[in-house]
């Protein structure tokens, strides 16, 4: 494939798929440099399309109109704007506003386009093939695959490319009716097949002397049957509530779990059949306005992703390089940002390789941060039913806030009536951020739901905490946490992980741990919990800034495990397999260890049962290997850490409670899996667990998590609302308004933050601050009361435009 293009630019540019980001791009860089001859090829007509409406954020469109007013004008003439979000769900219609909204139809924004690239001079060959890319690149400077999810392109260049096509578990069909929404809607019909769902929302404007929505969502005054709308008024389009014309229409996707469309009949009905059915199980919502197709077939939505966007002289955009499910309205979106970022880059850069490179670094990022988002939305879609028996507010709040990118902050600033009406419901006093609210667990009460979680701190001498933890936990139980957390404290010599780890198994270790537990209780509310553990086959290691997980240079001690399976084979020593004394003895030392930590004066016990240590070992099938009563299937593999527990929970005290960390996915193939976690959870509610700290991984050193803010937070979602028992979440929860945000949905009770803690002991005190709060889950030490405001900070500006160009 080509070279460098010189200084210049890319000269001669072929496109291949005249989708919105294809033609965008080509009229962008046609628009830069008129002398430029670009070709876009598209097999299909100029208004064969698929879907109806597309939504464009305002961010999209102001990068639109700094890089061309032109058409940032013909598109504003069409757009329907609104700014309201309905959720209805038995009977019940709660609104959101605030949030903004921007659509068309997908065939006039084609047109808009069209008309552009013409305008300027752009080829534009309809119901053509596009020769072969590997063709084009030799007589173009560039080739830009814009053709799509199920890209040729992409799939002509795979060694290259090194795409990954995911396919998800529900199935949708794309529709359009003439009932004008005048809201985003979200309708949740229940059936005897199980839930379906439609997404709606406007994307043509009626005529002037049309009304919108036909008395679907009305203020709440109206009192509308069979629905009532909470929290209404919002906004609307051209006021009133009565049917619309046939010169308005709505997107109306309908989706629902494969197994529900299965029963449903829906995979054996034709196109109309399809439509007569959606027709009927949204009857109320519709009110006797149809449903129309454009090409409309069930499909399971496909995540892309790509190793590489370019090889050599062709360049994937849009849908070719990336899919984001529709559920959070960003694939027209996405590509043409991306067509903005490509053009902006071959203006900017010396040559087209390091244009390319730069295009693909900046866009990388941001198509990546939307996948995660767009993936725990679509995610939350595909477990709807663990969630339908929420509270009315509460179910609506967390569909707002599946995608983490809505946040209860958020939230309180595009329309405080509603979140307050949703707090009010949670319980929460006026004024109070639901993170503040007391939580009872067991026979203990905590003031709030902040959790420092366990860090291990490899500080300690032969096992005893010494002053640095009385600095390190103590700072943190006055810096307003309701629970702190110890680092794993270890059962035994040879059950630690490095020298300076933490013991419980001599009466100096007990000395210790009450002297710190001590100063938390008697100079702040914090409650101070232990987490006990044995490192199994990852233990005798270096500490971790010595090299983690590498075993010391002398000294190192024997290893036991579930079975005879190194680390890391070839680094970390072979452990012996427990036989039943060393079974028996290493129980008797966990027994042994609370009986210390409660003489110590803990209020809580944690019993660590993840992260690949001892009894994690026993859990996963990848660390198990076992042929007795301890391995084989997961009923097998909970015995030994069940029996752990029962003896823990055993000489415990019964008012205090316990809880279990599980790793819910070993993120490794053949290992724990999701559906295992909800069992393991169970088995070990049903004896008594108080609740369970949900975290992942760290079982096997070739583990692939899918990192990313709140990333393990799913997990402990689907065991609360799937087990109705108390979770703990972990995972890079990083503000404030994350904890707010996870606790007021009800996917998890208390949050456990590391890191942050680290960065700032006072963590859980400026988070009130912060917000204005002042009651009894955050009380301020008395010597620290003066520095209990949040002092001013400086202005930031804002950032300038991606493209700005003069109008042409």
């Amino acid at each position: 494939m080509g070279g460098a293009v010189t200084a210049a630019g890319p000269r001669r540019i072929a496109v291949i798929g005249a989708g919105p980001g294809g033609l965008y791009a080509a009229a962008l860089l046609k628009r830069l440099d008129p002398a430029r001859e670009i070709t876009v090829w598209e097999r299909n007509a100029p208004d064969d399309t698929f879907g109806f409406g597309v939504v464009l954020s305002d961010e999209t469109l102001g990068g639109i109109e700094h890089a061309d007013p032109v058409v940032y004008r013909a598109l504003s003439e069409e757009f329907v704007r609104w700014d309201a979000i309905d959720v209805s769900h038995r009977g019940t219609v709660i609104r959101s506003g605030g949030h903004g909204f921007a659509a068309l139809g997908r065939r006039r924004l084609l047109a808009v386009l069209h008309d552009r690239c013409r305008s300027l001079g752009v080829r534009l060959r309809f119901a053509e093939t596009a020769p072969p890319a590997a063709e084009l690149a030799r007589e173009h400077d560039l080739v830009i695959a814009a053709d799509g999810v199920h890209s040729a392109t992409r799939e002509a260049y795979r060694d290259v490319f090194r795409p990954s096509l995911t396919t998800h578990r529900c199935r949708y069909v794309w529709l359009a009716t003439d009932l004008v929404l005048d809201a985003f809607r979200f309708e949740i019909a229940e059936t005897p097949h199980g839930l379906m769902q439609a997404h709606g929302y406007p994307f043509a404007r009626p005529s002037p002397t049309t009304t919108l929505n036909g008395g679907a969502s009305r203020r709440s005054d109206d009192r509308p049957s069979p629905a009532t709308t909470l929290n209404g008024g919002a906004s609307t389009l051209n006021g009133g509530a009565s049917r619309s014309h046939l010169d308005g229409a709505s997107t109306f996707i309908v989706e629902m779990r494969e197994e529900v469309w299965r029963s449903a009949g829906l995979d054996r009905l034709d196109e109309e059949g399809s439509i007569a059915l959606c027709e009927k199980v949204f009857a109320d919502l519709l009110g006797g306005h149809r449903l129309r197709s454009n090409r409309s077939r069930w499909t399971a939505f496909t995540t892309v992703t790509n190793g590489s966007w370019r090889a050599g002289r062709v360049v994937l955009l849009g849908d070719a390089a990336h899919t984001a499910h529709f559920s959070i309205g960003s694939g027209t979106k996405l590509a043409m940002e991306d067509a903005l970022a490509l053009a902006a880059n071959l203006r900017e850069q010396p040559d087209l390789d390091t244009a390319l490179a730069a295009y693909e670094a900046e866009r990388r990022a941001v198509v990546e941060s939307t996948q995660r988002a767009a993936l725990a939305s679509l995610e939350w879609f595909e477990e709807l039913a663990q969630y339908a028996d929420q509270p009315k507010r509460q179910f609506a709040f967390n569909l707002l806030t599946r995608s983490r990118r809505v946040t209860h902050d958020n939230l309180r600033l595009r329309d405080p009536d509603f979140t307050a009406a949703v707090e009010t419901e949670f319980g929460v006093e006026p004024g109070t951020p639901p993170m503040f609210a007391p939580f009872r667990l067991g026979g203990l009460t905590l003031r709030n739901r902040v959790v420092v979680s366990p860090m291990d701190m490899y500080s300690s001498a032969d096992g005893t905490p010494g002053d640095f933890h009385l600095v390190h936990l103590g700072a943190r139980a006055l810096g307003g946490a309701g629970l702190v957390m110890t680092e794993m404290v270890c059962v035994s010599p040879q059950g630690r992980i490095t020298p300076g780890c933490a013991g419980l198994y001599t009466d100096r270790h007990e000395d210790a741990w009450r002297r710190i537990v001590d100063f938390a209780h008697g100079q702040s509310p914090a409650a101070l919990g232990l987490q006990l553990g044995h490192s199994g086959r990852k233990g005798s290691t270096r500490l971790m800034w010595e090299g983690i997980d590498q075993p010391l240079p002398d000294g190192n001690w024997p290893l036991a495990a579930a079975s005879a399976l190194p680390y890391r084979p070839g680094v970390n020593q072979v452990p012996h397999a427990l036989d039943a004394a060393g079974l028996t003895e290493i129980r008797e030392q966990f027994t042994a260890a609370a009986v210390r930590g409660a003489r110590a004066g803990f209020d809580l016990l944690e019993l660590h049962c993840a992260h690949g240590y001892l009894l994690s070992g026993f859990l996963s099938p990848l660390t198990n290997q076992r042929t007795d009563r301890y391995g084989g299937d997961l009923t097998g593999r909970l015995r030994y850490p069940l029996e752990v527990f029962d003896a823990v929970r055993e000489v415990w005290p019964a008012e205090r409670p316990m809880t279990v960390r599980i790793s819910a996915t070993d993120w490794a193939d053949g290992g724990t899996t999701a559906d295992d976690a909800v069992e393991i959870a169970r088995a070990f509610a049903a004896h008594g667990a108080d609740a369970i700290d949900v975290s992942t991984g760290q079982v096997v050193p070739d583990e692939r998590p899918a990192f990313g803010r709140s990333y393990q937070t799913p997990y402990a979602d689907r065991i609360r609302n799937q087990l109705g028992i108390p979770v703990i979440a972990v995972g890079a929860i990083s503000s404030w308004d994350d904890v707010n945000s996870l606790v007021l949905a009800g996917r998890t009770d208390l949050c456990a933050l590391a890191r942050p803690h680290l960065y700032d002991p006072n963590w859980t005190l400026h988070a009130a601050a912060e917000q204005g709060y002042s009651g009894p889950g955050a009380q301020w030490p008395l010597p620290y009361q003066a520095g209990s405001r949040r002092p001013p900070t400086g202005r930031v500006d804002g950032p300038k435009p991606r493209l700005t160009l003069e109008a042409r």
